[in-house]
């Protein structure tokens, strides 16, 4: 039993929940847990006592648990998204009076936060949907949080979340208000959406150089290593290099070759490709990161297929090729942070549109702020985004921001080796070769989309306009095209 009343609740004891009540806990914030599974509250304090009697007390039941904490009282969940959130809710908001707060700091879309936060305030309660991002290693040391909804609940927890977010030394903790309604969520799924393009990008990294570059394993953990000390600076490409420097504790050889690749996924990545679609916003990286993961699934079509067409003279060009290893390393880096601008640049501006249709006001800048740390995507990459956004609040997108602009300008011809390079051999690299086609396309002043205008109006009188003059134009394109058959 807690001395006297703590300071918050935590309901839901999975790893990221008991890794948050701990860092909640060293922080110095007396802490209530809860799990309907009560073994896993016996398990979080026995881990606080363990990790240095940190001041956390567990409760086997509901009521009890509510009741241990001072008022207004403030519980977060970390359940799992959907169901499971509204069960919990019913089950702990039973017992909560007036002013109290709920804050979901699952992976929950963003309208089923809107929703609840609405039957919250029915009940005179408060309500937060609240991203949280860094896996378990974060959740423990310093998350990058992003909490949205009512600014009274998040007035109530500020002092507990500017001391347990990850604390970046020249720009803060990793938290801000996000914004009203489902933004929290909105704005850590599009950080998911960032992060499948970086994962994806980075894999062909790998790919391009162990497959066209012949690279082994020991060399690719100095490349990424190194890599790990300049622009590319960041949690992934840090723990990639680490990845190829792991032995296989069961066989001969590196850990990575024995790994299936098939990939999984939880949903937000799919989350964001289809809200893109619905505001009409181009986001070809993320998209194609999607797909490569639908099509790792399909392991046995895969192996199938490459009997087919072994025979094809590409993958003996593969062999024969002789690449210049420094000159290829040099390249890919280039191509990787190239198209990784405009992986972001995509995640910005889907951000953006949402933020314009919902009206919630949210800062990009402030967003790359808190992304710098503790979250999975961080990188040093982070505080030249936030610059941008400081220069200019209203920049229409990170690519023609004059810094970026001149970045991408000086690594066009490496990236373009590279995809090249690629095709050439018959390796796929789907996340580099689309943001370079949404580069290619968004930087030309004229478009073949003219044709597509002249198309649709010719079969379904969609009407076109015109470069020279105003207004809707409709032509009988069959009527002209027959005549002059005849």
């Amino acid at each position: 039993m807690a001395p006297g009343p703590t300071r918050i609740g935590l309901a839901g004891l999975a790893v990221m929940g008991q890794n948050l009540a701990l860092n909640i806990a060293e922080k110095g914030f007396p802490i209530s847990v809860y799990n309907r599974t009560t073994s896993k509250v016996d398990e979080t304090v026995e881990r606080a006592k363990a990790e240095g009697n940190l001041p956390v007390y567990g409760f086997h039941d509901p009521k009890s648990f509510i009741n241990s904490i001072q008022k207004p009282r403030v519980v977060i969940m970390l359940v799992k998204a959907g169901a499971p959130v509204d069960q919990t809710i019913n089950t702990l908001s039973a017992y909560m009076e007036k002013g109290d707060c709920i804050i979901d700091g699952g992976n929950e879309w963003y309208e089923n936060t809107e929703r609840r936060e609405k039957e919250m305030t029915e009940l005179s309660l408060l309500y937060l949907g609240m991203g949280v991002s860094g896996g378990e290693e974060g959740a423990r040391n310093g998350p990058s949080l992003m909490p949205g909804g009512s600014f009274d609940a998040y007035k109530h927890i500020e002092d507990i979340l500017l001391k347990v977010a990850a604390q970046v030394p020249d720009s803060g903790p990793c938290v801000t208000y996000i914004g009203k309604g489902g933004s929290g969520n909105f704005v850590k799924m599009v950080h998911n959406g960032i992060e499948y393009g970086d994962m994806q990008l980075i894999s062909e990294a790998y790919d391009v150089l162990k497959s066209a570059g012949k690279l082994s394993n020991d060399e690719l953990r100095a490349v990424f290593s190194e890599w790990n000390k300049g622009e590319l600076q960041s949690f992934l490409i840090e723990i990639t290099a680490d990845i190829f420097g792991i032995k296989d504790d069961k066989r001969e050889g590196h850990l990575v070759d024995k790994v299936l690749d098939k990939t999984g996924m939880k949903g937000t990545g799919k989350w964001t490709v289809q809200q893109a679609a619905e505001l009409s916003v181009a986001a070809p990286t993320i998209a194609s990161s999607l797909d490569a993961r639908f099509l790792s699934g399909l392991k046995e079509e895969r192996v199938e297929a490459s009997r087919i067409f072994r025979s094809s003279k590409f993958d003996d060009n593969l062999t024969e090729h002789k690449v210049n290893k420094e000159k290829l390393i040099n390249d890919v880096r280039q191509a990787l942070f190239a198209s990784k601008i405009c992986s972001y640049a995509q995640g910005m501006n889907l951000i953006r549109a949402k933020s314009i249709e919902k009206g919630w006001g949210l800062k990009l800048g402030e967003l790359a702020r808190i992304w710098k740390g503790g979250c999975i995507i961080r990188a040093i990459f982070l505080d030249r985004i936030k610059k941008a956004y400081d220069r200019n609040p209203d920049l229409a997108n990170l690519l023609v921001d004059p810094e970026f602009a001149k970045e991408i300008i000086e690594r066009q011809s490496a990236w373009r080796r590279v995809v090249s390079l690629a095709i050439n051999s018959g390796i796929s690299t789907p996340g580099m070769s689309s943001s370079l086609a949404y580069f290619d396309t968004y930087r030309r002043e004229r478009l073949p989309a003219n044709l597509v205008q002249a198309q649709r109006d010719y079969f379904g009188a969609h009407t076109y306009e015109r470069i020279d003059v105003e207004g809707s134009f409709h032509t009988e394109w069959f009527k002209i095209a027959k005549q002059s058959k005849i």
